[in-house]
């Protein structure tokens, strides 16, 4: 398999700027029609684009409603109706295989599984259907007819740390993660490098919720890390993270005694830290998930389907950021000083934790 590196300048729109870019409408049908145009200038689409989710679903205000919303952007770009583009719900991970045989059924010409989690129902489903185009995101698939999407996390988890290590006034802070694994272990690896380059004796509370999408457990993990004292929560969990935004407003609201703050993943989650005197989203890591998706596909219609191909996207290729969010004038320099870093070669993040 061939291994490129690619600018999500590419497309004239940076990665960071993305979900400000694109509507707030996604997932708002269970049959995935996309809400691209309503002008006299669509077309029907002659190229069309599927996507199958994992189960965070498609309205998790993280990683899949990222891909969805870059979908849509896509359709918007070349002019195309609602047509061009659809999701396909999982609810768990006896949807995939079906799903994307669905997608196949249905005529779409690139199929994308997000999330690490379908990589083998993708590489499957692509081995039984030669001549049926898949995009994988956050694995690699070793398939001519598959290209992989996947992203150096870890770098962006790794100024998130600084961010937070700058900001705890508690000097304990904490990690929730979603389904552990390969993906999930370079936001780990990084944030813990962050913080720890900061003050390595900062307490770091590590947990893992074993899914994506329930929102529930996030809360109760948050709970748990906000009573024993920490003050900032950094979740890479999908859905789960609502969660843990909704615990930090309950507390904030009700008057806790500390600020607390959650960072946010994936996309811009401002939105989710409003509460009523303010906004607790420190910052949020940023994946350019959606404008991988937009590339991948343009590069399919316009110069054939990059099969084969897996396509990384790091800090150097703005493929993954950093907000400024809420944070302090001292731990936003701080964040650009490492950022700066990291590009020039000084820093170089682990992605895999420390053996214990």
């Amino acid at each position: 398999m061939t291994t490129k590196l690619r600018n999500l300048f590419a497309i004239g729109a940076s990665a960071f700027l993305l979900a400000a870019c694109q509507g707030e409408n996604a997932g708002d049908s269970s049959e995935g029609a996309g809400d691209s145009n309503d002008t006299d200038t669509e077309e029907t689409a002659d190229f069309k684009l599927g996507m199958v989710t994992d189960e965070g679903g498609v309205d998790d205000r993280s990683f899949n409603q990222s891909g969805w919303e870059g979908m849509q952007a896509w359709a918007e770009e070349h002019g195309f109706d609602d047509s061009a583009v659809k999701y396909y719900q999982s609810d768990d991970a006896a949807d995939f295989v079906p799903n994307l045989n669905q997608a196949i059924q249905d005529d779409y010409d690139v199929i994308y599984g997000v999330g690490f989690q379908l990589a083998d129902a993708v590489k499957q489903v692509a081995t039984a259907n030669a001549d049926q185009h898949f995009g994988i995101v956050d694995a690699v698939v070793e398939e001519d007819n598959v290209v992989s999407l996947n992203f150096r996390d870890n770098e962006a988890a790794y100024l998130v740390g600084v961010s937070a290590a700058h900001t705890t006034e508690t000097n304990k802070v904490g990690f929730i993660g979603g389904i552990a694994g390969p993906v999930i272990d370079k936001f780990e690896a990084g944030f813990v490098a962050g913080v720890e380059s900061v003050d390595p004796e900062i307490e770091i509370d590590i947990q893992y919720a074993e899914s994506f999408s329930d929102a529930a457990i996030g809360q109760q993990i948050a709970a748990g890390m906000y009573s024993s004292g920490a003050d900032v929560i950094y979740h890479a969990s999908g859905a789960v993270g609502n969660g843990v935004f909704t615990e930090a407003t309950d507390r904030m609201e009700s008057g806790s005694e500390n600020q607390l703050w959650v960072i946010g993943v994936d996309r811009d989650q401002e939105e989710l830290g409003k509460y009523a005197d303010g906004n607790l989203t420190l910052t949020s890591s940023l994946k350019g998930v959606g404008t991988a998706i937009q590339l991948a596909s343009n590069q399919a219609m316009d110069e054939g389907f990059p099969g084969g191909e897996n396509l990384i996207y790091g800090l150097a290729e703005d493929g993954v950021g950093i907000t400024e969010g809420n944070m302090s004038e001292d731990a936003w320099s701080a964040v650009e000083e490492a950022r700066q870093q990291i590009l020039d070669g000084e820093i170089e993040v682990p992605e895999a934790p420390a053996a214990e």
